[in-house]
């Protein structure tokens, strides 16, 4: 058995998959296979991939039709045979000694994953730099190099943890025991499979080091506007029904979790193209109707969100156009924008005045 499988899932990359395929196959840990999921590239990625493999034999060349991250990312899953797996985009790249000292502590510790930091890399500007995000320093600061799992923590530091696969080296059998997998057709899709993941694993231990470079372009999916947005509905009602069956959509797990979707719906609901976002929020009022009819009480969601959450999601409820819903929050945010500027300027205008009384009182 080898000692780490690779997935990387390929959709035209032409211009970034050399460096991801080097930081890979130079890495430390030589017990290695390399599962390259081409899926569907109309550009050269699959040329590269098998110039790569006409040279390592440790490549392993899936050439597929168009299905999608999630596709590709589960069939490679299923081929691989190491004790471990780690997930890669193919975009990206990472440290040389990422996967040895990864696996080295996944050992050591006998853990269902290991969970470590990563570094933020702008492509356009050629600028390296670290965010609480992807460093996750409360949670390094909290766990230290105890095992932990989601029990061991309170609701705010599980969600400082990022949901992306690439900060992770999961154990194999482990993962195929829980049955975790990326839903398939849909873009964000890595948040089901992280929480799936880590509600059901009992020894997580944190790596605290910057093995992995983010490469933040343009060309990003979850950053592109269209209709693939959409998704994202779609991905937060998979993980209210995630939450449902482990039994924890309740007090600050439901606080946290509802909160945050309703924050981020409305949130690429503004973000998405024109063309697309009444289409966005049909299907958003849908779900919305949905958790009160069937998988929660309309006083259970409004006792859990807070103030500006609360309005936004009545004002969906509410509503049957994406505009009117638009310009109400838009005019909600403005009053109480308003309401702290006059509070600022109130305070402003009496110190002043204040002070003036007292020197004039001290001089009487």
């Amino acid at each position: 058995m080898v000692k780490v499988s690779v997935i990387i899932p390929i959709y035209n990359v032409e211009n970034y998959l050399e460096e991801c395929l080097d930081s890979i196959v130079n890495q430390t840990l030589k017990d290695i296979e390399i599962i390259c999921v081409n899926d569907g590239s109309t550009d050269n990625s699959l040329d590269i991939i098998n110039k790569y493999a006409a040279k390592d034999d440790r490549i392993i060349v899936i050439d597929q039709e168009n299905g999608g991250h999630a596709v590709a990312t589960n069939r490679g899953m299923d081929l691989a045979k190491g004790k471990y797996l780690y997930l890669m985009d193919s975009d990206d790249f990472v440290k040389t000694d990422a996967l040895e000292k990864s696996y080295k502590l996944a050992e050591e510790k006998q853990v269902d994953f290991v969970l470590f930091q990563a570094i933020n890399y702008d492509d356009d500007n050629d600028a390296y730099y670290k965010t609480e995000q992807y460093s996750m320093e409360r949670v390094a600061n909290e766990v230290q190099d105890k095992i932990f799992n989601y029990k061991d923590l309170d609701a705010d530091l599980s969600f400082d943890i990022t949901v992306t696969p690439w900060t992770k080296l999961y154990n194999r059998e482990f993962v195929e025991k829980c049955g975790a997998r990326f839903p398939e057709g849909l873009i964000f899709e890595d948040n089901v499979f992280f929480w799936e993941v880590y509600l059901s694993a009992n020894r997580i231990c944190f790596l605290k080091d910057h093995l992995f470079y983010r490469r933040w372009h343009g060309n990003s999916s979850t950053r592109a506007g269209d209709q693939r947005f959409i998704d994202s509905i779609k991905v937060g009602d998979l993980l209210v029904d995630t939450f449902k069956r482990f039994n924890i959509l309740n007090g600050e797990y439901e606080y946290k979790l509802l909160n945050k979707l309703v924050k981020t719906n409305f949130h690429r609901f503004k973000k998405i193209k024109p063309e697309f976002q009444q289409m966005f929020f049909e299907v958003l009022k849908e779900t919305y109707e949905n958790w009160v009819n069937n998988k929660l009480s309309y006083d259970e969601i409004k006792d859990k969100l807070n103030t500006r959450n609360s309005f936004i999601f009545d004002t969906i409820l509410d509503n049957d156009n994406n505009q009117v819903v638009l310009l109400s929050v838009e005019n909600y945010d403005l009053k109480h924008i308003n309401k702290k500027l006059l509070s600022s300027r109130s305070w402003k205008m009496t110190e002043p005045l204040r002070r003036f009384k007292y020197r004039f009182k001290g001089k009487q």
